[in-house]
């Protein structure tokens, strides 16, 4: 059983497919990754899917049962099998991954992200009339404890419909790790190994504007307002190399330090290919066959890669993604309001943003200060 990439694939058919072992599609699998499709879901999002769903009939195949008879019972045993399997991919934090004499297993999140997607899947099958258990095999419940908790966000409005908080009844327990902003030191180490303007240009913006990596990829020349210090990021999902912004609300994101729209600028007037026919901003310059293509996300993480090694900074958790971490964490500890991060950042939830504001808490370092003054003062008296 195989998950295989579907080349120049139709609109509305997902571009991939699980196969099993005679080549044949697995239909209710692939009938889920096309509804995901239609419902514009992102490719890398059903990519995820259809590996998350290969484990699951993998381990029916192996009991000799088919969908119908994956019952709670089943699902339980689904998860133990699930914390015995390898990973494939390589370990970026070592300390929190289990491993084993063959190898790293799947880490916690990656288990529930693959019970959640079994979940959802058996939704589908639900829906659609295909499953005809009495109830989805991975069960949700309401949290209640996440519904006493007296800071939870809360809709604005009173006359908004109240929101219960839900959770899996079926799930491992894991960490929250803390972001890991990268250091004044190790960003000015980068930004000197950097070999063109292009990348110099992509370093600034996703680090003076908090942009997730797609988001910078997949800015165009008219998202640029130079003389306002501001760019516009908008959802599209035209981007040849496949980029998509994660969010799908558009957003004004000001750029006030004076580094990234000049270090665009010099880029776009100095060095972006004059004969390119698209006016998506970042590009593949030189002189090569791929010259003018736009610059794809393996490209970025490849550079980024290579600037790291040069630089001496090289770690597994040093990432793109990770000058987004960097200026959320600069912007709380500055003192910008969760709410208004909440925005720039383009957040869905508070949820999201309250992981930079726990790195350094103002009112946490206060009262600690406080307390340390008093008992100075008391051992003095």
């Amino acid at each position: 059983m195989r998950v295989v990439k579907v080349t120049d694939s139709d609109p509305g058919e997902p571009a991939v497919l699980l196969l099993d072992a005679d080549g044949n599609e697995v239909s209710e699998v692939c009938e889920f990754l096309r509804t995901l499709t239609v419902r514009r879901f992102s490719p890398n999002t059903v990519r995820a899917y259809a590996y998350d769903l290969q484990k699951l009939m993998l381990f029916l195949t192996d009991q000799d049962l088919t969908v119908d008879e994956f019952t709670p019972a089943r699902a339980v045993e689904f998860l133990a099998s699930l914390r015995r399997m390898p990973s494939a991919r390589r370990a970026q934090r070592l300390d929190l991954s289990a491993t084993t004499a063959g190898g790293r297993l799947l880490a916690p999140r990656t288990c529930n992200r693959i019970l959640g997607a079994v979940s959802s899947f058996y939704e589908f099958l639900i829906t659609t009339e295909r499953y005809h258990g009495p109830e989805n095999p991975v069960l949700k419940q309401t949290d209640l404890a996440s519904a006493r908790v007296p800071d939870r966000w809360k809709p604005p409005l009173l006359t908004s419909g109240k929101q219960r908080p839900i959770r899996r009844s079926l799930r491992v327990k894991t960490t929250e790790p803390l972001p890991r902003p990268i250091s004044d030191d190790t960003y000015r180490a980068l930004i000197l190994v950097m070999r063109t303007r292009r990348d110099g240009a992509l370093l600034e913006l996703m680090h003076e504007g908090g942009l997730r990596p797609g988001e910078a990829l997949g800015l165009h020349l008219e998202d640029i307002s130079y003389g306002r210090r501001r760019i516009t990021v908008r959802w599209r999902d035209d981007h040849p190399r496949g980029v998509r912004q994660k969010s799908r609300r558009d957003r004004v994101v000001d750029l006030l330090e004076g580094r990234a729209l000049p270090a665009v600028n010099d880029y776009v007037l100095r060095e972006r290919p004059q004969d390119a026919d698209t006016t998506l901003v970042f590009l593949v310059g030189g002189r090569g066959k791929r010259r003018c293509e736009p610059l794809s996300y393996d490209g970025l993480v490849r550079m980024f890669a290579r600037a790291a090694e040069r630089a001496g900074v090289r770690d597994a958790w040093l990432t793109p993604h990770s000058l987004r971490h960097t200026h959320a964490t600069r912007m709380s500890e500055g003192g910008m309001r969760d709410l208004t991060l909440m925005t720039r950042l383009g957040h869905a939830s508070p949820d999201s943003t309250k992981i930079y504001t726990r790195i350094s808490d103002p009112e946490v370092l206060a009262d600690y200060q406080r307390a340390v003054d008093q008992h100075r003062d008391g051992d003095g008296s």
